[in-house]
């Protein structure tokens, strides 16, 4: 099988255990730069050409997408899609995912338990919104942060309203969401893989940090998670489309609640902690899946 990993840096460790790990089971992987990447966008051939030849031949695509290029990337991904190339995870719920939001919006429809939420645009409106989520200690996020970029902690009500009306002085999107106090700093990252969570780690924030991302300095350790903790990931997977989905959980008083659903989920930490081979578990979904044409966005908008 010949296997494209979208990503713009060969160096990273998820983009070289994928690609190590399928070249041991035999198939033939190409890293493609999806910046560097162009379309021809024609009528019934449509086409991708990279580095100055068209991309040919490519049985299934993994997209390794960062947020700042997700509306290219996911461009690119969908040509690929439109020629018949199985997806990982599709360019749609990629999209989906990454808007805050949506995502929350669509994981509240079908029950999934959230954090209280609440979105507004005028000032006048921070007050209300900041009782509505329960008052303070609160947390701010931008709608368009990663790696826990752009995620601000308030903890009395002056400081909730003065770091509101600064993200919307300079005409940011947030959204505003009661802090869990009792998850302890601490949060659970599921990965899915096919519809089953494969593994799970818990994320606790370093010392005087509330923030749990490995990239702010948290540590991961192994965790056992409950029943009920395991249908809701792997539900919130289900309702964003994904075939991978890292989710990340918080334990709370009123059970597992459901703070982000990543399509592009890093497997540096979770190998490490688990000690399992993720990699090895997404190539042989992929070798189970990847059929020609298997997409659903193959001739859709």
């Amino acid at each position: 099988m010949k296997i494209a990993i979208l990503s713009r840096n060969a160096k990273l460790y998820s983009t070289r255990r994928l690609k190590e790990t399928a070249e041991a089971k035999g198939h033939e992987v190409q890293i493609i730069d999806v910046l560097r990447a162009y379309m021809n966008i024609a009528s019934h051939k449509p086409t991708i050409h990279y580095k100055g030849e068209p991309i040919e031949g490519i049985d299934a695509v993994i997209p390794r997408i960062g947020a700042s290029v997700t509306f290219y990337g996911a461009s690119v991904l969908r040509q690929f899609e439109m020629m018949g190339v199985y997806p990982l995870n599709e360019s749609v719920a990629i999209t989906r995912s990454r808007d805050k939001l949506r995502s929350l919006q669509l994981l509240s429809r079908k029950g999934i338990g959230l954090p209280l939420t609440g979105f507004a645009n005028k000032p006048d409106d921070i007050k209300d919104m900041i009782k509505m989520v329960g008052g303070a200690p609160l947390v701010v996020k931008l709608l368009e942060g990663t790696q826990g970029i752009g995620v601000v902690l308030a903890e009395t009500q002056k400081a909730a309203e003065s770091v509101i009306e600064g993200f919307m002085g300079v005409k940011a999107n947030i959204l505003v969401q009661e802090y869990i106090k009792e998850a302890g700093g601490a949060d659970i990252r599921c990965l899915v893989v096919g519809g089953k969570v494969v593994a799970s780690m818990k994320r606790q924030a370093a010392a005087g940090e509330f923030r749990s991302n490995l990239h702010r300095g948290g540590s991961a350790s192994l965790i056992r998670i409950t029943p009920e903790e395991r249908s809701t990931a792997v539900r919130a997977a289900k309702i964003m489309g994904l075939n991978l989905a890292g989710v990340d959980l918080l334990r709370s008083n009123h059970g597992p609640v459901v703070m982000e659903v990543n399509s592009s989920p890093g497997l540096e930490g979770i190998e490490t902690s688990t000690g399992k081979d993720i990699a090895g578990l997404i190539i042989e979904h992929i070798e189970k899946n990847a059929k020609p044409g298997n997409t659903k966005t193959k001739g859709k908008g």
